[in-house]
């Protein structure tokens, strides 16, 4: 599985930005797919996650509220849509998708087996 990661940019605080995350040579069904991102000097972080059957959705509850993951079954495409951004909001963000996620790991890097490169997001405030 191969994963595309799209979007991102420069933006000020306030402003929203989406994020895309395809994939090619499958589909993501019967996957979970996840957002992550990584600010220089810290650690990976949670931002969300779908599970691509029945679209169940889970977020870092530090975002919730301004992050919206969404699929598009068509395109075979994750959204991750980011509204009121903040300076903190600024990183290198990555999908990933992985099969058999149980809920209790969504949160955790180590649960997913691809990853795509990471997209910057910038947020001047």
């Amino acid at each position: 599985v191969q994963l595309q990661a799209y979007g991102g940019g420069s933006a000020q605080a306030g402003e929203s930005l989406g994020l895309s995350c395809q994939t090619s040579g499958r589909t993501f069904r019967g996957y979970t797919v996840g957002w992550f991102r990584q600010a220089p000097g810290k650690e990976r972080e949670f931002v969300a996650a779908m599970k691509w059957n029945g679209g169940h959705t889970y977020y870092a509850d530090s975002l919730r509220g301004r992050f919206t993951i969404s699929k598009d079954n068509a395109e075979n495409t994750v959204h991750l849509r980011m509204s009121n951004l903040k300076s903190e909001d600024t990183a290198a963000y990555s999908c990933a998708a992985g099969g058999r996620i149980i809920q209790s790991s969504i949160r955790f890097p180590q649960a997913y087996d691809y990853w795509g490169q990471g997209t910057q997001v910038t947020v001047s405030s």
